[in-house]
């Protein structure tokens, strides 16, 4: 599907406004927004509390329509039930009654991908990722940090291009956010998966994107793009960085204007 479009972006928002409608009236959730993001981009959003970066991810995934204005995805309108999405959210969500195999092959399963090639593909990744030992045990025999490896892994599964990450570290106490930040970083290079991450943790964003959109207050409008410039840096390594405190300082200057 990529080489149909070429260097086309993968992900295009031009103008886009969404509305929410209720008895009490009516509540303007985001405002002429634009961006686009390239194959193989890492981009995250962020932006103050309640401003609609979930909303963002909503209108990608075509689960809301935008009220105004275009979302394209490949050219085209996003289709909600189309397999190019994994979607990754705050929660690991893995079915504790389920082994870590089992939890791994439930989107095959949904999506009638349940073959012996996809299932053979989705150890091969457990594998490699360092879940190889662990697909027997269930989820609460399982670290924080090995948890969401597997729910990266299932999400990953059933061949997502576009992964959709909904602040999936937040869950995380401190430490552990670091390691599994710095794992989730490497399985979505390596894998060369186009990323959104919405965080609303600035540190975060600078030691995983290519581009950080800032959104401004409800309702969300593109205030900022920037291009960090780390390169192939891994996350730990950037927060060790120069460069790190100046991005730090300004994108927390950005975000209280």
């Amino acid at each position: 599907m990529n080489e149909q479009y070429g260097a086309q972006p993968i992900l295009q928002f031009s103008d886009v406004s969404l509305t929410y409608h209720t008895k009490a009236g009516e509540t303007v959730a985001a405002k002429n927004l634009s961006f686009s993001v390239d194959r193989g981009e890492f981009i995250a959003v962020i932006g103050p509390s309640g401003c609609g970066k979930t909303t963002v991810l909503s209108m990608t995934a075509g689960l809301l329509p935008p009220s105004s204005g275009k979302v394209r995805v490949y050219g085209k309108a996003p289709d909600r039930s189309a397999e190019y999405f994994g979607y990754m959210l705050q929660k690991d969500e893995l079915f504790p009654w389920r082994t870590v195999e089992q939890n791994i092959f439930l989107p095959l399963e949904i999506k009638k991908k349940n073959t012996p090639e996809m299932r053979s593909k989705a150890l091969a990744l457990a594998e490699k990722y360092g879940l190889g030992g662990f697909l027997k045990h269930y989820p609460d025999q399982l670290s924080g940090g090995m948890r969401q490896r597997a729910a990266l892994i299932r999400t990953l599964a059933a061949g997502p291009e576009i992964l959709l990450l909904d602040e999936p570290f937040s869950a995380l106490d401190y430490q552990t956010r670091l390691s599994v930040c710095d794992d989730v970083y490497a399985i979505i290079r390596s894998e060369k998966k186009t990323a959104i991450l919405v965080t609303h943790d600035i540190s975060e964003a600078i030691s995983v994107a290519d581009r950080v959109l800032v959104l401004s207050k409800r309702p969300a409008r593109v205030t900022a793009v920037h291009k960090l410039g780390f390169g192939d840096l891994v996350p730990l390594k950037r927060r060790e960085s120069p460069q790190f405190s100046s991005w730090f300082e300004l994108l927390w200057k950005e975000l209280n204007i």
